[in-house]
């Protein structure tokens, strides 16, 4: 599947995982991993991108966009970007260690 999109944008899709208490949860409840990616990515973007970074087989990929807050500066009312975040379930006995894919 990795052959129908380029190599260079499969490396920028997944921008980081998402550590969190829900994402811990999930990861343990529904063997899911959460992942920060890019705002335009698909699901078969996606998915092929964890399966090339991460060599392992997924499932099944669920996103949701995620609404910037409203942040203060002293009197200016900013707001963060918008972001999209995306629910990576993997194949059963497939696991991300993330310790030792930094190494590689």
């Amino acid at each position: 599947m990795s052959k129908q999109y380029g190599q260079e944008r499969l490396m920028r899709v997944v921008i980081a995982p998402q550590i969190s208490e829900k994402a811990t949860y999930v990861a343990d409840k529904h063997e899911q991993v959460v992942f920060r990616v890019l705002r335009d990515a698909t699901k078969p973007e996606i998915k092929a991108a964890v399966e090339m970074l991460f060599k392992v087989q997924v499932n099944k990929v669920q996103v949701a966009c995620v609404k910037g807050k409203a942040k203060r500066f002293g009197r200016i009312m900013g707001r963060q970007n918008n972001w999209k975040k995306a629910y990576v379930c993997l194949v059963p006995g497939q696991e991300i260690n993330f310790a030792a894919s930094e190494q590689g």
